[in-house]
């Protein structure tokens, strides 16, 4: 066979190789992006021109040295809050969909829902927990840290309000579920909750530490019942 016909044979067989490469890679690049979009959501930062809506779309950049307490003020403030109020049936399905998907380990699933549940509501506490661990399992140091500064400055704007020793000096909360979140971190169990208004507007929880001590703690829910007003609820 003379020498150019098998150069051009040479050449025809390199260039099937490398359509064939090409387009094995185009097809790697594509699955990656769906699968990336599919694995990586985003918090949805709401169409509100407010202080509420600010503060979200500050934290989302990574900017996590904020006054937490005017943040947590902020969503009772806000339009978010209403519509919140209005996806509560999709947030509590969100969240028990959370707890299942953690027990079966599922991580990429863990962060669609904990990110969905902090587009309705982003002072959550336990979304924030959740998608901080999450990150730190898969080794996502990065994003761990964002939403563990994030977390602990919610967590810290309530307790260093006050001791939760007596309604006087309870601890301040906007929604009842920051009340619930608290004592789990506490470790203590509910056993009885009543209202104080001896000093101040107080919920009164009777609970046993894992100890098996007996101990009472006051969460002061002035801005508790604001929210419910704003709510048009008495």
């Amino acid at each position: 066979m003379p020498i150019a016909s098998v150069v051009r044979h040479s050449f025809k067989e390199k260039q099937n190789i490398m359509r064939k490469y090409t387009l094995i890679l185009l097809t790697l690049v594509q699955t990656t992006l769906v699968t990336f979009g599919q694995t990586t959501p985003e918090v949805i930062v709401p169409n509100f021109n407010d202080k509420y809506t600010d503060f979200v779309r500050h934290l989302e950049t990574g900017k996590t040295d904020i006054n937490y307490t005017e943040f947590r003020e902020s969503f009772i403030e806000s339009e978010q809050f209403k519509v919140a109020s209005k996806a509560k049936t999709q947030f509590d399905s969100l969240k028990k969909e959370m707890y299942t998907q953690m027990n079966k380990s599922n991580y990429q699933e863990l962060i669609r829902i904990t990110k969905a549940m902090l587009s309705i509501d982003y002072t959550s506490l336990i979304a924030h927990k959740i998608l901080r661990q999450t990150y730190k399992i898969i080794g996502d140091t990065l994003n761990a840290s964002k939403y563990k500064s994030i977390q602990f400055g919610l967590l810290y704007s309530i307790t260093n309000s006050g001791n939760g020793k007596t309604c006087e000096t309870a601890w301040h909360v906007i929604q009842v579920s920051e009340e619930y979140f608290i004592l789990q971190m506490l470790g203590a169990e509910l056993k009885s909750q009543s209202i104080d208004n001896s000093n101040g507007l107080c919920d009164k929880m009777k609970v046993k530490t894992e100890e098996g001590e007996e101990k009472i703690y006051y969460f002061e829910t002035s801005k508790v019942f604001e929210g419910y007003r704003k709510l048009g609820m008495k």
